[in-house]
């Protein structure tokens, strides 16, 4: 398959999971005995910006993927032959349940609650932020089964199907329009063959989704904003009907985002390095997340102001620069230092797994 291949001959606007897969372009494993060696996550930045150009669900994909990983290395004979083919195969979604009102980065102060009946578990409580929820098959869902351990222990994770009865997803938007959801889990009855883990220690195994989460980055849609950005400037006159392109002041602040684009990349293709190499991302992964939102919203906001009136038309309005998508970077860019935990989070992963210093 070509380095960058050309979604737009093989893809329609808003493909899903299972067309990604279909037409090869996500990559997501090679084979073995269940049909996969390894899945891997969005090593191909350039791939992913034009992903974003078309509207695929690489977010669906990159939680089915992190999930898919953790299983691999972790999950039961059984369960790796039950979801491991189909997620590499896009035919399922799996969300990450961790979130909860009162722990939001805090993943390790849930307080769902999973109590043993006989063979099987009855889970209670309720989830936020589980986006894709109403759509997914599956739900990585953190658990308190010991409430008398610390809070870090006591801790157990389960696939938890989604279409199970007792669980339901009730929307919730953000400010750029992506709807997410608070899921409630009421008397779910599973069996024990849906425990992901040993008893006990979910946290531990929970660290693999929660290191790959941040390690996704922003960049591709760093990238999808510039390039809608520079063609509008190669069509946009000012005032002498001259293209907004030759203004030195206008190539100034595309440049400067795409300075830090390239930047984004880099840590990105860090990451993807390490990665391959067996080496878990500790700090690099919260680096490359920490930057891209962040320079994703530096640049939104700076180049909307540069644009002015035109870059507040929404796709609503059919003479829209780009369908409207700058209008909607804005928005959205607003919401990526908080997914995948907020950017104060990442600072102090970065301080103590990378510079080593205390909490």
């Amino acid at each position: 398959m070509p380095l960058f291949m050309d979604v737009h001959e093989h893809l329609p606007e808003g493909a899903t999971a299972k067309d990604l897969a279909a037409a090869h372009a996500a990559d997501l494993a090679t084979q073995d005995k269940y049909g996969v060696k390894y899945l891997r996550y969005w090593v191909d930045e350039d791939q992913r910006k034009v992903f974003c150009l078309v509207e695929a669900p690489v977010y669906s994909i990159g939680t089915t993927v992190m999930v898919a990983k953790a299983i691999q290395r972790a999950g039961t004979e059984e369960m790796q032959q039950r979801i491991i083919p189909p997620a590499a195969r896009g035919e399922i979604i799996i969300v990450l349940g961790f979130s909860e009102p009162e722990a939001g980065s805090d993943v390790a102060n849930a307080q769902t609650r999973a109590v043993r009946d006989g063979d099987e578990w009855v889970i209670n409580g309720q989830k936020m932020f589980t986006t894709n929820g109403h759509i997914a098959d599956y739900a990585l869902l953190l658990t308190r089964t010991n409430p008398e351990a610390p809070k870090h222990k006591g801790l157990t994770t389960f696939l938890v199907p989604m279409k199970h009865p007792g669980v339901a997803a009730q929307a919730g938007f953000t400010i750029s329009g992506e709807r997410t959801n608070i899921t409630y889990f009421s008397d779910v009855r599973i069996g024990d063959d849906c425990r992901f883990a040993p008893v006990d220690v979910g946290s531990a195994v929970m660290s693999s989704p929660l290191q790959d989460e941040p390690s996704a980055g922003f960049g591709p849609r760093l990238g999808t904003l510039i390039a809608d950005v520079e063609a509008w400037a190669r069509e946009a006159l000012d005032d002498d009907d001259r293209p907004m392109i030759e203004s030195p002041e206008v190539r100034r602040r595309i440049a400067r985002a795409a300075t830090e684009h390239e930047v984004a990349l880099l840590l990105a293709h860090r990451i993807a390095w390490m990665s391959s190499e067996g080496i878990t991302p500790e700090a690099e992964g919260p680096m490359g997340k920490l930057f891209s939102s962040e320079a994703l919203e530096r640049s939104a906001q700076d180049l909307t102001e540069m644009m002015g009136a035109d870059a507040h038309r929404s796709y609503f309005e059919p003479s829209a620069p780009q369908r409207g998508r700058i209008e909607h970077s804005l928005r959205h860019s607003l919401g990526t230092t908080i997914y995948a935990g907020t950017s104060e989070v990442q600072r102090n992963i970065i301080a103590q797994r990378g510079l080593g210093l205390p909490r």
